[in-house]
């Protein structure tokens, strides 16, 4: 099931301990790095109005460089997934990169890339940015690695609403959405989550949303559970949580 997949994503994240929320978007990159057979990944923030983002996250300087590349041409994989809104998946650029992308095929060759996967990122009606994976040998993923690269995608979606949630990164595309849940109890059950689990709040609020992509629940119905303690967490697999009935 994807959405408990993504929760597990979030959860490696956020229980890796290397920063704050700031940190986000390039431990989720790492995190995809060392589970998918890719050589660099990349998370863009992109609307689908035109060719140009803002590089979030990235995993080494020649995922930076593919990604710069994208936007400095106003072409490729990245561009193509967020004008269409559907992933653009290239197997070997060698075969087709030139012919589908004239300029930038060409200069992503000679920067060693040979495979690009494209992955949009939603959130609902809103698109608001790009994971792309990079391969430094030609080959297709299997259809299990584009469903897990599908869920980190999702996760990927997820830190990008929770960073602007936290006011790091407000106003860099004017294409991301608001949350629309009652803030007053999501704030008020990311405490109480913070005592529960003895995390920072950052993390707190990244395992709430975790766990209603895992349940099929919105944000707000998870929170409202969380202040009536009808739904308490723990340290469980990641992902989880103990649901307890309080008398």
């Amino acid at each position: 099931m994807r959405n408990r997949r993504v929760a597990e994503i979030l959860s490696a994240i956020a229980d890796d301990n290397r920063g704050d929320h700031v940190t986000l978007p390039a431990r989720l990159c790492a995190e995809c790095l060392s589970t998918l057979p890719v050589s660099g990944v990349g998370v863009a923030l992109m609307t689908a109005d035109g060719p140009t983002g803002v590089v979030l996250a990235v995993t080494d300087r020649r995922a930076r460089q593919v990604e710069d590349l994208q936007f400095a041409l106003g072409e490729g994989p990245c561009v193509e997934a967020s004008a269409s809104g559907r992933p653009v998946l290239e197997p070997d650029l060698v075969a087709a990169g030139p012919a589908r992308w004239p300029q930038f095929g060409a200069a992503v060759l000679d920067a060693g890339v040979h495979a690009i996967f494209a992955f949009p990122l939603w959130a609902g009606a809103v698109h608001v940015g790009v994971l792309d994976l990079y391969r430094d040998t030609p080959g297709h993923l299997t259809i299990l690695e584009l469903a897990d690269a599908a869920a980190f995608a999702e996760a990927a979606t997820i830190v990008v609403l929770h960073l602007q949630e936290r006011d790091e990164h407000q106003d860099v595309n004017s294409g991301l959405a608001r949350p629309i849940e009652s803030q007053a109890e999501v704030h008020q059950a990311t405490g109480m989550i913070s005592i529960q689990l003895d995390i920072n709040l950052a993390e707190a609020l990244l395992r709430l949303r975790a766990h209603a992509y895992a349940t099929g629940r919105t944000v707000a119905a998870v929170a409202a559970d969380v202040v009536s303690r009808r739904v308490r967490f723990d340290d469980g697999e990641p992902g989880t949580t103990t649901q307890q009935e309080q008398p």
